[in-house]
């Protein structure tokens, strides 16, 4: 059995990576039983570093445009070039609110 893709890095998730669970639509902002994903815990922490609840559910509830997201697509280039269990402590800086 082969490891699952991470549909936003398109890297395999080994069982040793940290991973975690993606609603694509907020549950804050009626996500809840909604659609997940599973997500390298790095790849996870920076969609959230990036965007706010709010703009997840109006703008960003596909993979496809978490993609095509500036900021996304600079990591995920980065993101490309690591091994798949690559964890950093800071995957980036967080966004001003």
């Amino acid at each position: 059995m082969s490891d699952p893709i991470c549909p936003l890095c398109r890297r395999p998730i080994p069982p040793e990576a940290k991973q975690s669970q993606h609603h694509l639509t907020p549950k804050l902002k009626g996500g809840k039983g909604g659609p997940t994903v599973l997500l390298h815990h790095i790849c996870h922490q920076e969609i959230h570093a990036t965007l706010t609840e709010a703009e997840l559910a109006r703008d960003f509830a596909t993979i496809e445009a978490l993609r095509d997201h500036p900021r996304l697509a600079k990591f995920i280039t980065w993101i490309a070039k690591r091994p798949p269990g690559f964890q950093s402590k800071v995957p980036g800086r967080r966004r001003k609110r």
